[in-house]
């Protein structure tokens, strides 16, 4: 029986592994059993997977989803959280949870894809403006010559008509 729940845990921790878009593993040393329950409450809100799973089954689980980029972060106490749709997210939300708490929670690194991130790129994720915010400011870097074309083609017509204005107030007055 204990050798069948080891293996649906594996199996469990496969299908998150293959299924998620960014994993961040994390030293969760030092975190209090109340500090561990706010913390995976909030990222689960969020919509991000946090679990903490015994490094053996994490290395089975992750040979399992090809994602063996996770071994050299399976060291010490590991717990993993799962981004699925953001990759953005579940290093922000970890950043603003170490921050706001002072938690002693630290970010080991992470796999983004087939890509292994160290600490500094999972905080450098962390740090980005989301999705929505670099497409608006591509948009207004798209837009930014449209506008000055605009502007120095509407120029000379906006003269004239500031001296027919002028002229059109002369007669008037005078």
């Amino acid at each position: 029986m204990l050798k069948q729940k080891k293996e649906q845990m594996i199996d469990e921790l496969a299908k998150s592994l293959s299924r998620c878009t960014i994993a961040i593993a994390t030293d969760y040393r030092g975190l209090t059993a109340k500090e561990m329950v706010q913390l995976r409450r909030r990222l689960t809100t969020m919509g991000i997977d946090y679990k903490v799973i015994k490094n053996t089954l994490t290395r089975f689980a992750a040979d399992k989803a090809d994602k063996k980029q996770l071994d050299p972060l399976l060291t010490g106490p590991v717990a993993i959280a799962f981004g699925y749709d953001d990759v953005l997210k579940p290093a922000q939300a970890l950043r603003e949870h170490i921050r706001t708490t002072g938690s002693v929670l630290q970010i080991k690194g992470g796999i983004l894809g087939d890509k292994l991130l160290t600490a500094e790129d999972v905080a450098n994720l962390a740090t980005m403006p989301s999705r929505e915010v670099l497409i608006a400011r591509l948009m207004g870097q798209l837009q930014a010559p449209l506008q000055s074309l605009h502007n120095v083609l509407s120029a000379p017509l906006r003269g004239f008509m500031t001296v027919i204005q002028a002229r059109a107030k002369q007669l008037e007055g005078g």
